[in-house]
């Protein structure tokens, strides 16, 4: 299955991207790795002021006024480039929490029995009395457990922007890799030119298209099957393709110069939020199972 943008999506995605790259580029990306729990305030204000959290609020409300596509877009984008803090939360209070909307108020939400940016907040929604601070694998990703909270069916929006983030993550990975393996010589060649190594490059490019329609489709039908499959498909594609990149890159991806590994680890904590790979997994076994009574 292919989808084609409308000049709007393109011209959307577009500006998003140029504007990430204008405040969020690489250097900004391992400077914000070196001073973590901190998030910027700025940043989170022009993407307010860019539409981000309010794209999918009503015009009469304030906001943009557009769907789910088009969330699914600027999502992918934040994913590519890794931004960080609690976006999803954030759009997802547009209209709900003053502020929200145009990034002046940073919104955080329990998820399960976890909380993102917990310190930063200025709003959290949901119960999280006694959260404890514990240590996260993605130095940008700060978080908190609270104690005793039983996991909540998640909002399949939620999911869906999730698996958002992971295609971007994919996408970006795959692009990572075969820039590497074009420039880097062994023996006289790319290593591209080998066949190992090309058919890393391969499968991580398969695994995101094969995601990237999923994820497109699930936002057109809005159908919460369709988001739990597009949600696998995407973890997938994002852990997997981090992975390959990383061999495919060898030492070099563990180095802080490297944005490589910010990848895997980023994608490794994506797999825990809005019900975690499991909830996608038994939503869709149920699904199976009742179709076959």
């Amino acid at each position: 299955m292919r989808f084609r943008l409308t000049d709007d999506q393109r011209a959307l995605r577009d500006g998003m991207r140029q504007l990430l790259a204008r405040r969020f580029d690489g250097a900004a990306l391992r400077g914000a790795a070196e001073r973590p729990e901190r998030l910027d305030r700025a940043l989170w204000r022009a993407l307010g002021e860019a539409g981000f959290f309010a794209l999918r609020l009503p015009e009469e409300q304030g906001g943009v006024g557009l769907g789910l596509p088009e969330a699914v877009l600027v999502f992918e984008e934040a994913g590519r480039v890794l931004l960080p803090g609690p976006l999803a939360a954030t759009h997802l209070a547009a209209g709900a929490v003053p502020g929200a909307a145009t990034g002046e108020t940073v919104v955080s939400a329990v998820d399960g029995g976890l909380v993102e940016w917990l310190a930063e907040a200025d709003v959290v929604r949901g119960d999280a009395p006694g959260a404890v601070p514990m240590r996260s694998l993605d130095p940008l990703t700060p978080l908190h457990r609270v104690p005793g909270r039983a996991a909540a069916a998640p909002d399949p929006v939620a999911v869906l922007l999730t698996a958002a983030e992971q295609l971007g993550t994919a996408a970006r990975v795959c692009e990572l890799a075969v820039q590497h393996a074009r420039a880097r010589e062994q023996f006289g060649r790319p290593i591209g030119a080998f066949q190992a190594v090309a058919h890393l490059c391969a499968g991580m490019l398969a695994r995101s298209e094969t995601a990237r329609a999923a994820v497109y489709a699930a936002a057109v039908t809005a159908d919460p099957l369709d988001i739990a499959a597009a949600r696998l498909l995407a973890d997938e594609a994002a852990v997997r393709g981090a992975r390959d990149c990383l061999q495919v890159h060898g030492g070099m991806g563990f180095t802080w110069e490297s944005e490589v590994h910010l990848h895997l680890k980023r994608a490794w904590v994506r797999t825990h939020r809005a019900g975690g790979v499991t909830h996608s997994e038994e939503a869709l076994a149920a699904a199976l199972t009742a179709g076959a009574a």
